[in-house]
């Protein structure tokens, strides 16, 4: 299958996952499946998931689709408190893939991680309750590269990226894009170095968004921190149908406290709290 052959056949196969979201009555999950030991099998590979704190077992879930790290898999990410405690107060349903050898196959735009993970939220869909307006995708390093390889291949139905010290090359094309992008970087990152464009110009990392949401010029957008040690500073673009914005720090290579809880008050209409 050609890489547009394959696109085409994502772009279907997530049309048909919204219509399943929105219609199928999905019968919750039982058993040890999804808990931080015990992952969810799909094949020859597998996921993890964590239901938020306090869910009716009833109500649709928005979804945090979460690629962890280099060498690491998805059984830290549900045991995460930058991330699953961000989820678990918030009503999101955490799910985490694990990656083929503990890593993430990013740099093609045929990658086999794109249809697994499309796979994982179709399996999640058929035993929980999902609200298919509120898909979001995240990553962490090498799986915040991840995340932008997976709504760049397959995003029209993604509600937002959030993606942490991990990009693409900023002249990647893009076959489809998420409504809002949420980016953070630290300024001494050296492990997925701060991608510095031309002139020093610090805008740099999202320019491929940018140029893909058609967006307007940026503007400042303040600063705010989660914890008094770290401060953000954040530029954000509007762009017809959605967002781009960029949180930078001063510090490497790490999930910033409080980052992701943020960018879900923000989604989900909640007030700022930490985590």
């Amino acid at each position: 299958m050609t890489g547009r052959a394959q696109r085409a056949a994502l772009r279907r196969g997530f049309a048909l996952l919204a219509l399943l979201l929105s219609a199928m009555a999905p019968q919750v999950r039982a058993g040890p499946c999804g808990g931080p030991a015990d992952a969810c099998r799909i094949d020859a590979r597998s996921y993890h998931l964590l239901a938020p704190d306090g869910w009716d077992g009833r109500t649709p879930l928005p979804v945090l689709l979460h690629f962890h790290g280099w060498m690491r898999q998805g059984d830290l990410v549900v045991r995460h408190q930058r991330i699953a405690a961000a989820t678990r107060r918030r009503g999101v349903l955490l799910v985490a893939p694990n990656g083929a050898a503990k890593t993430w196959d990013f740099r093609r735009a045929d990658s086999p991680d794109i249809g697994f993970a499309a796979a994982v939220l179709e399996d999640v869909a058929r035993h929980y309750p999902v609200d298919a307006t509120r898909i979001y995708v995240s990553g962490y390093s090498y799986g915040g590269a991840m995340a932008w390889r997976y709504v760049c291949q397959n995003g029209d139905g993604v509600a937002a990226l959030l993606a942490i010290a991990g990009s693409l090359p900023q002249n990647t094309g893009c076959a489809t894009a998420p409504r809002s992008v949420r980016h953070v970087h630290g300024l001494a990152d050296r492990v997925m170095d701060f991608p510095m464009g031309p002139g020093g110009d610090t805008t740099h990392p999202v320019a491929l968004w940018r140029r893909q949401l058609d967006c307007g010029p940026g503007r400042a957008a303040g600063t705010w921190r989660a914890r008094p040690f770290l401060t953000f500073t954040r530029t954000r673009w509007d762009c017809p149908g959605g967002e781009v914005t960029l949180d930078l720090h001063p510090g490497g290579h790490f999930i910033p406290h409080g980052w992701i809880a943020r960018q879900l008050d923000q989604l989900l209409g909640l007030p700022p709290s930490y985590p």
